[in-house]
This record gives structure tokens, sequence and C-alpha cells, in this order.
């Protein structure tokens, strides 16, 4: 349970410094996550939202298009979707949705969304951003939306909480993180040559498969049992597989350049 004690930490500890920061106690981190300013100076935006502007046919501040090449290529070399696992706010509502709808004995769907429909609502939100000029994931993003509750202490975060929790516990099993939210499909391409990756060492492996039941998303973990290398590039890096491997066949490393091996 250690990393995902410590993934969800984090989580929280950036909404309580986004809060701190935007009532002026601890001026540390200001804004949210589609704008923010960090130590009162350097701003930070995020890469989707100004991509859509941008094709939106937006003139945007060069310390727009600076800060959001910061964020690109911090989360595109530290780790596959770390901005999912380790700092998006809606990851703690999908592993919250999950864990409750595993303890109601719920297994029932009223969806059945494929992985990929998200890539094709990435693919929708980047034409019609350009093709009707506005930032389309930014006029109803979840995470936004959240977000900007929370950090700017509106009780609306509740309803969206709420809404999203349902949607994960009736519809479907982590039906936004993992099949919807095109944030999800753009930080998949943006980090596909990350550096720090899940390893399988097939040696070890007993093809017990408690990995796969615990991975919070349907395919990354296709080579286990199979073959050596990393994981698939939809990994979230969130660790639980490597926590719950007792073969130690599952563990992180990093990823040498010029090769996988």
């Amino acid at each position: 349970m250690k990393f995902s004690i410590i993934r969800h930490s984090v989580q929280i500890l950036i909404l309580v410094l986004f809060v701190l920061g935007n009532a002026g106690i601890l001026k540390f981190l200001e804004g949210d996550l589609s704008s923010s300013l960090l130590f009162k100076s350097l701003g930070l935006s995020d890469p989707f939202a100004v991509l859509q502007l941008l094709l939106a046919g937006f003139g945007l501040a060069s310390a727009s298009i600076i800060g959001a090449c910061i964020i690109l290529a911090f989360y595109a070399l530290i780790a596959h979707r770390a901005f999912c696992g380790w700092v998006c706010p809606i990851n703690l509502l999908s592993d919250l949705g999950a864990w409750i709808k595993a303890r109601l004995k719920f297994a029932h769907n009223l969806s059945s969304f494929s992985p990929n429909a998200r890539y094709y609502v990435l693919v929708l939100v980047l034409l019609g951003s350009f093709c009707f000029h506005i930032a389309v994931f930014e006029s109803f993003s979840q995470i936004g939306a959240f977000t900007r509750a929370v950090v700017f202490l509106n009780s609306s975060a509740f309803s969206i909480a709420i809404i999203i929790l349902a949607l994960e516990i009736f519809v479907q099993k982590r039906l936004i993180c993992s099949h919807l939210c095109p944030l999800g499909a753009f930080w998949a391409f943006a980090s596909y040559y990350s550096l720090i990756r899940i390893k399988h060492k097939v040696a070890n492996c007993t093809k017990c498969n408690a990995c796969k039941a615990i991975c919070p998303e349907p395919r990354p973990l296709g080579l286990v049992g199979k073959s050596d290398g990393f994981v698939g590039f939809e990994c979230i890096s969130c660790g639980r597989c490597v926590e719950i491997c007792k073969d130690d066949a599952l563990n992180f490393s990093i990823l040498k350049i010029g090769g996988q091996k």
C-alpha cells in the first residue's frame, strides 16, 4: 500500500498548497492545474489546454507557452502518465469509486466503453478546437471543474465529486480515467519516452496475474508472464502492480537512452 498512500498524499498535498496559495496564506503555489504560479514568479500552464487554445486561433503570451513547455517536458520525461497517477484529483475519486464498487460487490456496468474511446475523444477535442475556435475540453473538463471548486473552496466540489463517484460505481468502473479522458490520452502519447518505467522480468513471474487484477488500466500488463520488457505506454505509474507482486517480477526501472534493454 506504500505507493498508493504516497500517491494520494501527493494529490491531496497539491490541492492543499493551491488552497493555501489562493487564500494568501502560503504563496508557494497559486491558481489551479490549468494555470498556476510557482514561487510567485514561475508561470505554469497545462500544455493540453494551451494546445487547444493555439488550435482555436487564440493569441497566447510567450509566458503561457513557455509555462506549458516546462510542464510538458517535466511529465514527458519523469514517468508514464505521472500526471494521471500522481497529480490529477480525479484519480482520487476514481480509486475511491473502484473501492466502493468492490465493497458493494456491484459488478454490473451500464456501459462498456473501450479504452480506445479516449483517443477518439482526444481527436474530436483537437478537431473541435480547430473548427469551432474554442478550447473544447476546457469547456467541460471534469478535472478543471473539480480542481477549481476545491482550490477556491467552492461547495460545488461536493456535487461534482458525487456525480463522478456515481458514474464510476454504477455506469462503468474507472469510466473517466481509463476510458474517456482525452487528457489521459494526451499524456499517454506525450510520456511515451519517459525515463522511469515499470519493468517486467519474466524469469521471476509465476503467472499468478495478481498484478493484472489490481491494475487500474486494462492493457499495460499484456507482457506479464510472456516476455521481459517495460509495461505498456498506458501505464499511469501508480506502482500498484509493483506493490502486489510477491515474485519480484515487476519493479520501477530507468529507461536506458537508445533502447529498452
